[in-house]
């Protein structure tokens, strides 16, 4: 009798001692918007500062700025959330993004060059999804 006590009591304390690591990977709804507030206000920044440049530079900083914003964006809800699907949408984010910032800086090179750079982001691209669906 005294064993299974001590039993249901150690699990129970268990059971209490593991909840605040559950509770951990998430965050309040409040800091969830403000989050949502200063990733939208960083990215304005971003953009704005994009301004200043031309041409290929310029577009390179718009997604770039783009890429960073959507990439918090998925780490933010991970955050809210703590779900695994959402821990692999952060991995998709990062490999879109840094494929769509490589693909852009492709456009500075002309013909065989521009081909093999384009061949070269997708490649990265498509590894970098492929280790992330691998996590999942």
């Amino acid at each position: 009798m005294t064993k299974i006590i001590h039993l249901k009591t150690s699990l129970f304390v268990a059971a209490m001692l593991a909840l605040p690591l559950a509770q951990a990977a998430t965050m309040a709804k409040a800091d969830y918007k403000a989050g949502k507030e200063r990733i939208s206000a960083e990215y304005k920044t971003d953009k704005a500062a994009c301004d200043a440049l031309s041409g290929n530079a310029k577009d390179i900083c718009v997604q770039e700025a783009k890429g960073k914003e959507k990439v918090a964006k998925a780490e933010l809800e991970y955050s809210y959330t703590g779900k695994a699907k959402d821990q692999a949408k952060v991995e998709k984010a990062k490999a879109e993004s840094t494929y769509d910032v490589a693909k852009e800086k492709c456009d500075d090179q002309a013909g065989n060059n521009k081909d093999a750079c384009v061949k070269e982001a997708k490649a990265a691209k498509e590894r970098a999804l492929a280790d992330a669906n691998g996590k999942s």
